[in-house]
């Protein structure tokens, strides 16, 4: 049997660090207009699924997209984590009206609790870009395949923006420095992998979103099952 995948940064998300996650994206003007940004991709990207009924939020975090994907009066939203006290929180703080719409979920992306085919669409924000290892992203984007019936939606880092060449500038001139690279939990990926892996997975490109284009280095993918 193989070995689970299990991120290293995962093991973070204490209680205090879970609620210190669900204060970050609320603080200052820059996070919040951020925010609003993340909101109107996402709600691009749900109308070019389809408006998907059943919907995995995955990792859904401290719950931030849950108030937007129950905008859709009828659909159903499963809010899964790998962190316990991050679903904790996320129950905890939204709103009362949106929680009762939620179906809590303790799992890992690697090796979701859920059958074959077992909803319409995977809304995965802000984990892509934390996995650099090509075999890991593979196997998250397969098991996305397996439970997703249709589509899914994820979010990334991506290269040929100004951001991304900002970024690989200042590590180049740490290095001359001799600095030490150390641990890194954010990768950005170029272009040709990232869409590479999502057609090796079982997926084709529907449409992509640009946070700011050629400038942000984020990027919502819209993919379908093939």
């Amino acid at each position: 049997m193989a070995t689970p995948i299990k991120l290293e940064f995962s093991n973070k998300y204490t209680p205090k660090h879970a609620q210190e996650y669900l204060q970050k994206h609320q603080d200052g003007l820059a996070r919040k207009l951020s925010h609003l940004r993340d909101e109107q991709l996402a709600r691009k990207a749900l109308a070019l699924a389809g408006e998907p009924g059943l919907v995995l939020d995955l990792p859904c975090g401290a719950g931030r997209f849950w108030p937007l994907l129950a905008e859709k009066t009828n659909r159903v939203i499963i809010g899964a984590d790998n962190s316990p006290a991050m679903l904790d929180v996320a129950m905890g703080s939204q709103p009362a009206d949106v929680v009762k719409r939620v179906q809590p979920l303790h799992t890992s992306a690697f090796d979701i609790d859920l059958p074959d085919n077992a909803v319409d669409s995977i809304f995965c924000m802000r984990l892509l870009h934390h996995i650099g290892d090509a075999a890991h992203r593979i196997a998250l984007l397969r098991e996305f395949q397996r439970v997703s019936r249709d589509s899914v939606i994820v979010s990334l880092w991506v290269d040929g923006n100004f951001k991304a060449w900002k970024r690989k500038r200042l590590e180049q001139k740490r290095q001359e420095k001799g600095g030490q690279g150390g641990y890194q939990n954010r990768f950005v990926l170029p272009v040709v992998t990232v869409e590479d892996e999502f057609r090796q997975a079982g997926f084709r490109i529907q449409e992509h979103l640009d946070f700011i284009p050629l400038y942000a280095m984020w990027r919502v993918y819209v993919l379908r099952k093939e």
